[in-house]
């Protein structure tokens, strides 16, 4: 495992972009860590280095952002509403989890499973201070 310290909301979106420039389809990234925690940002990031046009905001009532235009599809989901894995298949988000049609990043991922799969990067996220976040995740990522 890797650590991030990142000191900035800036800083955390331009990991996420160094992450988006190298993805490959059918990558999952799920996301954990308190509310306000910096999910989103790296969101942006990775939207960022996909080329993506769209402004990235959190899906948190929609479930679903699906952004195009860019180098490989962004799927945006947000778990935060939804209770468990029978919710996550309710919803019809399974197939953006298990066979995305290009990058998938999933906040609240602990909704879905407890521990990752091998098809999906943890990616933990953690308070240290009001603009520092320790930012945890699989060597492989970069």
């Amino acid at each position: 495992m890797a650590t991030f310290i990142s000191h900035s909301p800036e800083e955390t979106i331009a990991l996420g972009e160094r992450w988006g420039r190298a993805a490959k389809a059918g990558w999952v990234l799920g996301l954990s860590g308190d509310l306000g925690a910096g999910k989103t940002q790296l969101v942006k990031g990775i939207a960022l280095g996909l080329g993506t046009p769209a402004r990235v905001h959190s899906p948190t009532y929609a479930l679903l952002n699906e952004y195009a235009g860019g180098r490989l599809p962004l799927i945006h989901i947000d778990l935060y509403r939804l209770h468990g894995p029978g919710d996550v298949i309710g919803a019809g988000l399974e197939e953006y989890l298990t066979k995305p049609p290009g990058v998938t990043v999933v906040e609240w991922i602990e909704r879905w499973i407890e521990e990752a799969p091998g098809n999906i990067q943890q990616i933990t996220f953690e308070h240290i201070s009001e603009f520092e976040r320790k930012i945890t995740y699989a060597d492989s990522l970069l």
